[in-house]
C-alpha cells in the first residue's frame, strides 16, 4: 500500500510533535489538512498537567544539614532521594506516552535536555520539569527567568557559592554558551560582568528563591558594552536583546525537530520571527511545524530516535504496561539517555551519537523484550549478539521474564486495523521510510499482524523518525 501524501505528513507531524499516533487516530484526522492537524494540537497542549510524587518519595532531614545527620540517616535520605528521582523519571515516562498534550510533553523533553541539570533532591527536580512544562510553549523570557531561580539549576551551576568580592562564574558562563547566545556572541569580561550580577542569588531549604542582599555586588557592571548597577533580572534581558539569542535557540529547535542536517536560511527565518514575537515560544514552533520544508522527504524518516522516543513511543503504541515501571530506566541507561541525569550541562549530543554497537543491538531487541513478553525470542543457547546484550543489561537469561513484566494489549492494537489489512499495509504505517521490495517478500510469510509488528519494529527503519 503506498501511503496518500497527506497521511505522510500526519504521520511525521506526530511522530515530531509528540510520540507518535494509533492507526485509530490517524484514521479520525485523515481527511483534515495538516494545518488543522496542527492547529489541534496546540489546542490539546493548553492542558496543564504538572508531575508530582507523593511525600514519601520527598527526602526529609528534620531542618538539619546532611553533616549534622548520623551515618545511618544519611544512608536513608540518599535511599530516599533515588527512589524519588527513580519514581519521576517512571512518571514522566508515563505521561508522555498517555497524556492528550502530546506537543506540550515533547518540548518538555526538549527544555529538558536545553536546560541540562542535575540534583540529588527530587522535589528540586520535580519543580524545574514543572517549570519546563508550565512555559514549554509560553515566553522565554519567562521560562528562562524562572529556570535561573530554580533551586535546581543554582545548585547545579554553584551559584549559591557566588557572592560578593568572591563571584563564581559557572552559571553566568553557561547561560550565555548553553542557554542563550551560543560560544562566540560573548567575552571573558561579559562572563565575569554577569557573574556579579548574579550575586546572591540563592533559595532557601525548600526550595524557595532567595536573595541574599548581603552577598550581592552592588557595584556598576559593563556588560555588552552597557554600564549600570546591574542584576541577573537585567543581565537576562539584555541578553534577549540581541538577535543571536532567538537565532540560538532556533537552531537548536531545528535540530532536535526537524534534521541534525543545518538550513542556515530555515534557521535564520525562524530565529527572526521568534525575536519580532518578543520570544514566543508558540508562534516559533507554529511556524516550524507549519513551513512546507518541514514535510519534505528529505526531513520525513532522517532523524534517529532518542532512547525516549524510542520507549515511549514503543509504550503508546502496543499499550504497554509494566509490573515494576522502574525496568525502564535500566532501558534508558543502557541506551544512554535517563532523564533527570543529563551526562553533562550541554546535555545529550543526540544525533547519529544515539547509535553505537551497543546501543545499536540494545535498540533492535528492545521491542522483543518488550512486547513479547519480556522474552527475547529465540530457541537454544543465546547467540554471541543475545549474550552480550544480557550481559549489558545485567539480566540473566533465566530472568528475563520476571525482571522486564511488560503487558502489551495486543487485542487493543489489533482491532484498530480493519479486515483485509496485511503486512505491506502494516509497514506503511509503522515505519517512516519505505522497506525494501526484497525484505518486503521476507516479512509477508508472517502468518500472523502479530508476529509481523514485532519483525517490522525490530527492523533498523524503526529507529527512524
Amino acid at each position: 500500500m503506498v501511503v496518500p501524501e497527506k497521511l505522510k505528513k500526519l504521520k511525521h507531524l506526530y511522530a515530531r510533535a509528540g510520540f507518535g499516533i494509533s492507526y485509530s487516530e490517524l484514521n479520525k484526522i485523515a481527511d483534515q489538512p495538516v494545518d488543522k492537524a496542527v492547529k489541534q494540537l496546540f489546542a490539546d497542549a493548553e492542558k496543564l498537567e504538572p508531575i508530582s510524587i507523593s511525600e514519601e518519595y520527598l527526602p526529609y532531614s528534620g531542618g538539619r544539614k546532611f553533616a549534622q545527620l548520623n551515618e545511618q540517616e544519611r544512608k536513608d535520605l540518599i535511599r530516599k532521594a533515588r527512589m524519588g528521582v527513580r519514581f519521576l523519571n517512571s512518571s514522566w515516562i508515563e505521561k508522555m506516552g498517555s497524556s492528550k498534550s502530546s506537543l506540550r510533553e515533547k518540548m518538555t523533553l526538549f527544555w529538558h535536555g536545553h536546560f541540562a541539570c542535575r540534583s540529588v533532591n527530587p522535589s528540586f527536580l520535580q519543580q524545574l520539569n514543572n517549570i519546563h512544562r508550565k512555559h514549554a510553549l509560553g515566553n522565554f523570557r519567562t521560562l528562562l527567568l524562572e529556570v535561573s531561580r530554580s533551586p535546581a539549576m543554582l545548585q547545579f551551576l554553584n551559584n549559591q557559592q557566588n557572592r560578593k568580592g568572591k563571584p563564581n562564574e559557572n552559571f553566568a558562563r553557561e547561560l550565555m554558551e548553553l542557554f542563550t547566545l551560543g560560544r562566540g556572541n560573548y567575552s571573558e569580561k561579559d562572563i565575569k560582568e554577569a557573574a556579579r550580577a548574579f550575586t546572591g542569588w540563592s533559595f532557601m531549604p525548600g526550595g524557595e528563591f532567595l536573595f541574599r542582599e548581603k552577598q550581592h555586588d552592588y557595584a556598576e557592571k559593563t556588560f555588552f558594552s552597557q554600564t549600570g548597577n546591574f542584576n541577573g533580572t537585567d543581565i537576562i534581558d539584555i541578553i534577549l536583546k540581541k538577535p543571536e539569542t532567538a537565532t540560538f535557540i532556533a537552531r537548536k529547535l531545528y535540530l532536535f525537530f526537524v534534521s541534525d542536517t543545518e538550513n542556515d536560511q530555515h534557521i535564520q527565518e525562524l530565529g527572526k520571527s521568534f525575536y519580532e514575537s518578543d520570544y514566543d515560544i508558540a508562534i516559533l514552533m507554529k511556524k516550524l511545524l507549519s513551513s512546507d520544508w518541514f514535510y519534505s522527504d528529505q526531513v520525513i524518516g532522517s532523524k534517529i530516535k532518542s532512547p525516549v522516543e524510542l520507549l515511549v513511543g514503543l509504550n503508546k503504541l502496543f499499550h504497554v504496561t509494566y509490573k515494576n515501571p522502574a525496568v525502564q530506566i535500566q532501558f534508558q541507561s543502557a541506551m544512554g539517555q535517563v532523564l533527570f541525569y543529563p551526562p553533562n550541562v550541554a546535555g545529550w549530543a543526540a544525533g547519529k551519537s544515539w547509535i553505537d554497537s551497543s546501543s545499536l543491538m540494545l535498540r533492535l531487541k528492545l521491542p522483543s523484550l518488550i512486547l513479547n513478553a519480556g522474552i527475547i525470542d529465540f530457541e537454544g543457547k543465546a547467540d554471541i549478539e543475545d549474550e552480550a546484550l544480557l550481559a549489558m543489561m545485567q539480566i540473566k537469561m533465566k530472568s528475563v521474564e520476571r525482571r522486564i513484566q511488560s503487558v502489551t494489549d495486543w487485542d487493543k492494537f489489533l482491532s484498530a486495523f480493519p479486515s483485509g489489512f496485511n503486512t505491506a499495509d502494516l509497514a506503511s504505517f509503522l515505519l517512516q521510510t519505505p522497506v525494501k521490495p526484497e525484505i518486503m517478500k521476507l516479512l509477508e510469510t508472517n502468518s500472523s499482524l502479530k508476529s509481523a509488528a514485532l519483525e517490522l519494529v525490530s527492523m533498523p527503519e524503526y529507529q527512524l523518525c
